[in-house]
């Protein structure tokens, strides 16, 4: 199996690469999904972010108002960091869970959008960054998603510098163009992750 590490700042695109990969046939682990998933109503991880930040946080129907959760700790260092150490381990035991049902000769994607940020490039054999100018992703938050520019703009900040993602990288996908010329850049990153995957067995 190879563990592959799959990141990028918000907006950078990493949906699309890693919806790509999987077409290619890797088997995806989505940290993203898998936080919503660790905090759905009746879990653990709910009750805890409710104990750490109040029911304000929930919506009318019991769950999670994320917006209203956002707008708390992405200004906050000292509340994100007490979100990321209840959701973080939640989010860690499961992707352990899903990993251990992949095949021996997977190519396994764990999308984390905070890989750098929480060090955990030590966990992958690869890591594979899709980058973005601040310029391109402010653009696509605004106007493909629908964020306020100073919403994007310090979801940006919290987040590491493109620097730091680039020098934390084995592969770096650039998505700062159209859809086409993305393409042929993952293609070419799957098929040098196939060549890993087969040198470690």
């Amino acid at each position: 199996m190879l563990k592959v590490g799959l990141t990028g700042g918000i907006g950078a695109g990493k949906s699309e690469v890693s919806r790509l990969l999987v077409a290619y046939g890797a088997v995806l682990v989505d940290a993203d999904k898998i936080a919503r998933e660790v905090v759905e109503p009746g879990t653990p991880g709910l009750a805890a972010v409710v104990d750490a930040f109040g029911p304000g946080v929930l919506n009318p129907d019991g769950t999670l108002d994320r917006p209203k959760l956002g707008s708390l700790v992405f200004s906050d260092s000292d509340r994100l960091a007490t979100l990321n150490a209840i959701v973080h381990p939640l989010v860690a035991a499961r992707s352990v869970e899903l990993e251990s049902t992949a095949g021996e000769d997977a190519i396994v994607v764990h999308d984390v959008p905070l890989l750098v940020e929480n060090g955990l490039t030590g966990l992958y054999a690869v890591v594979v960054v899709v980058d973005a100018s601040s310029e391109t992703r402010l653009d696509r938050l605004v106007r493909l998603r629908g964020m306020a520019e100073s919403e994007a703009t310090s979801r940006m900040a919290a987040q590491a510098t493109r620097e730091q993602r680039i020098a934390a990288a084995d592969l770096v996908i650039d998505n700062d163009g159209p859809l086409e010329k993305l393409e042929p850049q993952v293609r070419e990153v799957w098929e040098r992750l196939v060549e890993r995957a087969a040198d470690q067995r």
